[in-house]
């Protein structure tokens, strides 16, 4: 024979958890005239066939037909004072709850002003309170089949991270700009998430954001980005790291190694391409005079595959470090691409 329970309460405060259920287990055998006993902070929410019904706020209180109207409404009014009904009883903390921590499960992807890209982590707390422990229970216990506390915060920490995402993604901004913004980032976060805390009964009190710090890969592309705007002149920079290029590639094919061999040659005949112009640029400056009609040299075209690579290579370069914009990047990129398919017979 099932257990008729005729005290309904939970002898702790509940001290973590958001919601508890009674019995732990199954449902629960109930009559007319038992107790339930609600400590303050407390609702005990009355659930039956997936759907929250009556509610007993804190005090104790004595079943009867009068205050769980609707619970006697769907079982119906067969059953007498000792007949037993069966439910389950959900306990929610009304407490505000200050210190849930959220965080972003895998990096955020964002287009970024300076790096073009960029992969954030972002971690912080929230606040919230159960303000409508009736919608709640129909919300998170009866729609989304939770009851468990671990289960609820990560439900909610996913509701944070998403707007936080979408947030970012409308931003556009740099993540360069982002350490002084965070204050104005956690109250958009709030105000995105207001109503979805809202739709399920609660109170979202509080958004913070503790950090948003870009991954590895991106604090590498930084500290480069860093580093090229300290040697000031971008454009004599490269040139230094293509002779260096060239020089590595030319010891490689060296080695008796064909394939380095091969691909020594080619870096080198398109890094030479690149030293040609460098001392003709240098050799024009003592020249110039007062005479500015004089035309400066041009440099000569790229003729083979190897050296369009290298040229396309250095426009992946320059549009790195910001010396040519991405409207010249495309155009230029385009033209020099097909080219080099022309040539692989692509």
């Amino acid at each position: 024979m099932a257990r008729i329970f005729d005290i309904i309460e939970l002898p702790d405060e509940m001290a973590g958890d958001i919601v508890r259920r009674f019995p732990e287990q199954g449902s629960g055998d109930f009559r007319i005239g038992s107790q339930v006993i609600v400590r303050e902070s407390q609702a005990a929410v009355f659930f039956r066939d997936g759907k929250a019904l009556d509610v007993f706020g804190p005090g104790r209180h004595t079943i009867t037909t009068a205050n769980i109207p609707l619970l006697v409404n769907l079982i119906g009014k067969a059953f007498s004072g000792e007949t037993p009904f069966k439910a389950e009883v959900y306990f929610v903390s009304t407490r505000e709850f200050l210190d849930l921590k959220w965080g972003t499960p895998e990096p955020i992807t964002i287009r970024d002003a300076v790096l073009r890209m960029a992969r954030l982590r972002a971690f912080g707390t929230f606040a919230m309170q159960i303000s409508e422990p009736q919608l709640f229970v129909n919300q998170i216990v009866g729609a989304q089949g939770l009851y468990r506390t671990a289960d609820i915060e990560r439900f909610l920490r996913s509701i944070i991270v998403t707007k936080l995402t979408d947030l970012l993604g409308e931003l556009g901004r740099s993540i360069l700009d982002i350490p002084a913004m965070v204050e104005e980032l956690a109250a958009g976060v709030r105000a995105k998430a207001e109503p979805d805390f809202a739709a399920r009964g609660l109170l979202l009190k509080s958004v913070y954001i503790e950090s948003i710090s870009p991954t590895e890969e991106t604090a590498r592309a930084i500290d480069q980005a860093a580093a090229m705007g300290a040697i000031g002149d971008m454009d004599a920079y490269l040139k230094y790291q293509a002779a260096l290029g060239m020089r590595e590639a030319a010891q490689r094919g060296g080695t008796g190694d064909l394939t380095g061999a091969g691909v020594g040659l080619g870096a080198g005949a398109a890094m030479g391409i690149t030293m040609a112009q460098m001392m003709t640029q240098a050799m024009q400056k003592p020249a110039q005079t007062s005479e500015s009609s004089a035309a400066p040299a041009t440099p000569r075209t790229p003729q083979t595959a190897e050296e369009i690579q290298a040229l396309l290579d250095n426009l992946d370069a320059q549009l790195a470090s910001g010396a040519i914009s991405e409207a010249t990047y495309q155009k230029l990129y385009a033209r020099w691409e097909a080219k080099l398919k022309e040539l692989r017979g692509g």
